[in-house]
């Protein structure tokens, strides 16, 4: 971390530490009130386990379970289906949906004991192709200790690449960009585990395409159906009653051809990885934010940005 970064960390530290010490989140909490919000998380690492691969990604346990405990306190926590059912109403509080990407093991089985201690619920968004023990490039490539893989690296991944993992992890190799092996709950958990999440209650499936690709970079539109469509069909026939017809869009890269070509797949919902609360207006039900949650965000953090601050 060069100085310049490691000073703009300790002033937004400090910054937010005032904030919520001033009290600011009970001032303008009453202006999201009865407000929609979907929280985009990844990993849970559980207690003990270590945090590597792309480490923006690998929330700990215990940070986790501060999160929930807070979102209890000070927010409505609803299912993601009663949540866009109604995205907005007149109740006092703030109202959150929690989701997953990508169906780490960790979140799949760490993430989901905390939430049933609590009976919360959640959305975990599987790309089949890597159910049963799969790892992502971004967290093989990603430099110790580093938030992702260079940004080079990221970009011709995503362009180049496609996003494909196989054709990311050929041309890495190629190009001498070193892989890492990944720790055990960062690789994505098999069916028995989303069965057994599934069956503690309050988790719902839905999809993350077959093969996490940049839809935007598919190269005909036969390929974008078929990453939307084989999902659909691989969690209604194993966890039908849990299915959702919901999409996360792969990397949050999407554009008009994609969510038009998710709505004839037969999605009623998709969701970017950013973006925010969800609008007060007419909305495109193809084309909805969601607040991401890195793992370096700190616990002032996330209590502003639930507030409604710092979105």
């Amino acid at each position: 971390m060069t100085r310049l970064a490691r000073l703009r960390g300790s002033l937004k530290h400090v910054l937010e530490t005032a904030l919520v010490r001033g009290r600011i989140t009970r001032v303008v909490r009453p202006l999201v009130a009865g407000r929609g919000l979907v929280l985009a998380y990844h990993n849970i690492v559980p207690d003990g386990g270590r945090i590597a691969g792309d480490t923006s990604l690998h929330l700990p346990q215990q940070l986790f379970a501060w999160h929930l405990d807070y979102l209890v306190e000070h927010c409505r926590v609803l299912s993601l289906d009663e949540l866009l059912a109604a995205p907005d109403a007149h109740t006092p509080r703030p109202r959150v949906a929690i989701t997953f990407d990508d169906a780490y093991r960790g979140a799949v089985t760490a993430g989901v004991e905390e939430l049933a201690s609590r009976r919360l619920p959640a959305t975990i968004f599987v790309a089949p192709a890597f159910v049963g023990g799969g790892t992502f490039w971004w967290d093989r490539l990603s430099e110790s200790g580093a938030a992702g893989p260079p940004p080079a690296v990221r970009q011709h991944a995503l362009t180049a690449c496609r996003g494909l993992d196989a054709d990311v992890v050929a041309w890495a190799a190629g190009a001498g960009v070193p892989s890492r092996p990944v720790e055990p709950h960062m690789h994505v958990a098999s069916e028995e585990e989303l069965g057994a999440a599934v069956r503690r209650g309050g988790i719902t499936l839905g999809s993350h395409t077959w093969s996490h690709p940049n839809l935007t970079r598919l190269a005909s539109p036969a390929d974008v159906e078929r990453e939307l469509s084989a999902p659909l069909s691989w969690l209604r026939d194993r966890f039908f009653q849990a299915a959702r017809p919901w999409l996360a869009i792969p990397y949050g890269i999407s554009s008009t051809g994609v969510e038009q070509a998710a709505g004839r797949a037969g999605y009623s919902a998709a969701f970017r990885v950013a973006g925010g609360w969800l609008p007060r207006a007419r909305r495109d039900p193809l084309a909805l934010p969601r607040l991401n949650v890195p793992s370096g965000l700190s616990p002032n953090g996330f209590a502003l940005r639930c507030a409604g601050l710092l979105a």
